[in-house]
């Protein structure tokens, strides 16, 4: 028992070590990077700053340099399938970590999960287990980012008929487009003044104020977002009151999110019965797996048992898909 106490307590280190990484660089702030470039031209006060230096810092540019071709392979995979490249995935979930730091966060993952059910199950007979936890290890950061991503988008569509308001009482107090942007980007809260404040500096740095918009519409990849940047887009084509437009937008906007809010209202119980339909035996199913392995063993030794568990998961699957497919009310 001290045995498995202490491999379990070896595994969690050793992810925490990895999962720190990215705070690390994040306490590190802006002195690491001004080192950094200092550093890069060479000289004794190069030779100061890097030797001052301290070890993690030197340990996760280290982890990083080893993961970030895994990194590159997992983001140009993503790109050919037409979807957002790794960092643009961090980038609309909010988090502050490089593609190499999330690959580390998914290999710890992973090997953590995999010594769990090594330490519980044993060799070789816990080979199965173990390959299933090093996939959910694998997928599970990639949830977690998915999660985060959907959580944004409803906060910035949420905080978008406001800032429209904002946006059109600025263009009626005489400021211009631009100026009305930099507004919502200092009075306005994350993630949407963010969002804005990203454009700002874009358009400080010479990009002009379409190019500012449709970035922001890639990043963000909202739907309102981009009748909003196609109405301004029209408007300086063709001209008109941008700040009536505006309004009406937003008058438009918050009625969506009105009648989205009584849909969810609505739907909350068939949508919480699906995921309890769906969880529920299977939760059911990893505990008894668990804690009773021999009880649950002929599900996993016989024929039979694999072919009633694999029956079991389509149904449950199939069963999902419907209850998601009756409550999936487009708007």
């Amino acid at each position: 028992m001290v045995t498995y106490i202490l491999a379990a307590i070896v595994a969690a280190g050793a992810f925490l070590v990895v999962l720190g990484v990215g705070q690390a660089r994040r306490a590190a702030g802006g002195a690491e990077d001004f080192s950094d470039r200092v550093a890069s031209y060479g000289g004794d006060a190069g030779l100061a700053l890097a030797s001052v230096r301290p070890t993690p810092q030197g340990l996760r540019e280290s982890l990083n340099r080893l993961f970030q071709p895994a990194a590159d392979r997992l983001g140009q995979r993503e790109q050919k399938r037409g979807k957002p490249s790794l960092a643009e995935q961090l980038a609309k979930a909010d988090l502050k970590l490089r593609t190499s730091e999330f690959v580390m966060i998914q290999f710890g993952l992973v090997i953590l999960l995999v010594l769990l059910a090594l330490v519980r199950f044993g060799f070789p007979g816990g080979i199965i287990p173990m390959l299933v936890a090093g996939v959910i290890g694998y997928f599970a950061p990639g949830f977690y980012v998915s999660f985060r991503q959907k959580r944004r988008l409803r906060a910035f569509n949420g905080q978008l008929g406001d800032t429209l308001t904002l946006l059109s009482n600025a263009l009626k107090a005489g400021y211009s487009f631009a100026q009305a942007i930099d507004t919502v980007a200092k009075n306005g809260t994350a993630p949407i003044a963010d969002e804005f404040a990203r454009a700002v500096r874009e358009m400080n740095l010479g990009g002009s104020v379409e190019e500012a918009l449709n970035n922001m519409v890639k990043r963000v990849a909202s739907d309102d977002l981009d009748l909003v940047v196609t109405a301004v887009s029209i408007h300086r084509t063709v001209g008109g009151n941008l700040a009536e437009i505006l309004d009406n937008i937003a008058h438009t906007i918050r009625e969506r999110i009105r009648i989205k809010g009584e849909i969810r209202t609505l739907t909350a119980q068939a949508r919480a019965s699906g995921w309890i339909i769906t969880l529920l035996p299977i939760g059911l199913a990893v505990l008894l797996f668990v804690i009773a392995p021999n009880y649950f063993g002929p599900m996993t030794k016989n024929f039979i048992g694999y072919i009633m568990l694999g029956v079991a998961a389509l149904m449950i699957l199939i069963g999902n898909a419907i209850i998601r497919k009756i409550v999936a009310i487009e708007v």
